[in-house]
């Protein structure tokens, strides 16, 4: 008889607990495998937040050299986008796909671009990209 006092105790804390939380976690709470679940928002949360300022850094050090008409360099620079970009594209991409897309395809138009040593098309694209990392959720 002690005991379902106890469970109904349990049973309204668990919802309560589950209403305090954030929306998202309310939802992993449920899942089949939490541990997997809960790991990878604080995954996406990390890799977008420290990646942003690398990113920017990278459009930065790419239209610099760009504006110097060093188009080696400038392709040197934007090759080290990749290696951030791939680190919080996933993040980006479950947020918005439409930044992703733009991403994408600002990448393409920067790719050309500098292939080309067309400077106003580089720095019309690394504008673009500049824009939509800084919306990106």
């Amino acid at each position: 008889m002690r005991f379902k006092p106890v469970l109904w105790l349990c049973a309204v804390g668990v919802f309560a607990l589950a209403g305090c939380s954030k929306p998202g976690a309310s939802v992993s709470s449920s899942s089949p495998a939490p541990s997997t679940v809960s790991a990878s928002p604080a995954t996406e949360m990390a890799s977008p937040t420290s990646g942003y300022p690398q990113l920017l850094s990278v459009v930065t050090n790419t239209k610099a050299a760009v504006e110097a008409k060093d188009f080696a360099k400038a392709q040197q620079e934007f090759d080290k986008f990749e290696g951030v970009w791939s680190q919080v594209e996933d993040g980006i991409k479950a947020k918005s796909s439409q930044t992703y897309d733009g991403i994408e395809q600002d990448m393409d138009n920067i790719k050309s671009a500098l292939k080309a040593s067309e400077a106003d098309q580089s720095l019309t694209a690394l504008q673009s990209l500049n824009d939509h990392v800084q919306s990106a959720p």
